[in-house]
């Protein structure tokens, strides 16, 4: 007797195809991160040290260039620039631990910050202080997320950081 094969059928073929595809999709996106067509510039300067130089002009651009995210409902863009804390909540403590306070970069929507403490030290802050990020966006009707705020533990792609009171936080 002839051994037979379970027949696939086109159902099963198409989401295996989109299965594949999706994998392939997000492959290509890892690899080639950032995206040099749709990550826009960063808003501050970058010094030799790997520390940001902010100006006032580079501040206003990472504000538009926030709301323009906001508004076309991007998602994985990173944006590096300054910020005002304007609220400290507390610690996300489900999987992997997150500080999360918000901040509020001129011209842009608020944004919330989650901060992976699992990976990178936690920022002492309060209220009404200034930090500098480095992190990806993604979209969220209350303004957006800025996450990834600290090295990639696997090496694989740019890492963020934040900036508080001349202390880096990767």
């Amino acid at each position: 007797m002839a051994a037979t094969h379970p027949r696939i059928s086109k159902k099963h073929l198409a989401l295996l195809g989109l299965v594949a595809a999706t994998y392939f999709a997000c492959e290509r996106t890892r690899s080639s991160f950032p995206p040099s067509e749709s990550t826009p510039t960063t808003s501050s300067s970058t010094q030799s040290s790997g520390t940001p130089a902010t100006t006032q002009a580079a501040s206003d651009d990472v504000g538009r260039r926030i709301r323009e995210a906001f508004e076309q409902k991007r998602m994985g863009v990173m944006f590096e620039g300054e910020a005002r804390v304007t609220k400290v909540l507390p610690d996300d403590n489900k999987g992997s631990r997150h500080q999360r306070f918000l901040i509020q970069v001129e011209g842009a929507p608020s944004l919330l910050v989650a901060h992976n403490i699992d990976l990178a030290p936690r920022v002492p802050l309060k209220r009404g202080d200034t930090i500098q990020f480095r992190g990806q966006y993604e979209y969220n009707d209350k303004g957006g997320v800025i996450h990834w705020t600290h090295h990639d533990p696997r090496g694989r792609r740019p890492g963020g950081w934040l900036r508080h009171e001349g202390q880096d936080y990767r």
